[in-house]
């Protein structure tokens, strides 16, 4: 069955080598003011001042991908923890971010903008494009931009598999999905990637 373009950003699906999928986000910082809205698997980027915000689409170098953020609200007077930023002016202070960034960190995401997706476009690195996050869900509309697929080192993320492999392995960190994104054949399939180039600032805490 062909696929349908429903992007939702990166997922997180595991670290490369680990056991199971645990991992430990950094936490970083929104500043207060930004006017910005960053959603769940968004890649994000860090700004000199030190705060992240939303990467551009077509950024080479990224910090990670945006998981939750939490900051008091200043409308319900409590602490809120949402999927997204909605940028809307209620942070009384600014906001606590958390981001995946561990290296090794996999990620499924849908591909668009051609494709689909096949074996020789394994090893080789891609960029990202935006699409209109969900503020009711608060997960991301970005996804893997198929036209950028290439050798070019300062892509931000590498593919390492796809779904409708028939090469698929188990256990090698990409699971096999049923449904809408499965069909290896048709535009839009889902792919696996990492990081290829990323901000080690965040990492090292330079």
């Amino acid at each position: 069955m062909a696929n349908t373009f429903a992007p939702y950003g990166f997922r997180f699906i595991g670290i490369n080598g680990a056991a199971a999928p645990n991992y430990a986000p950094t936490q970083r910082r929104i500043a207060q003011g930004n006017t910005t809205q960053i959603f769940r698997g968004d890649p994000v980027v860090q700004l000199n001042t030190g705060y992240i915000t939303q990467a551009t689409a077509g950024a080479t170098q990224i910090a990670g991908i945006f998981d939750y953020c939490e900051y008091f609200s200043v409308s319900q007077q409590r602490t809120v923890r949402s999927n997204y930023w909605p940028a809307n002016g209620d942070a009384a202070a600014d906001v606590a971010a958390f981001v995946i960034d561990a290296p090794g960190a996999t990620f499924q995401v849908v591909s668009g903008n051609g494709g689909p997706v096949v074996l020789a476009d394994v090893g080789q690195n891609v960029n990202f494009a935006l699409g209109a996050g969900n503020t009711t869900t608060g997960i991301s509309g970005a996804y893997a931009d198929f036209a950028t697929i290439n050798t070019t080192n300062t892509l931000p993320f590498r593919i390492y598999n796809f779904a409708g492999n028939t090469g698929y392995v188990v256990g090698d960190g990409a699971p096999q999905i049923i449904g809408n994104g499965s069909d290896g054949t048709t535009p839009y399939n889902t792919v696996y990637v990492t990081f290829n180039n990323q901000d080690y600032k965040v990492l090292t805490g330079i």
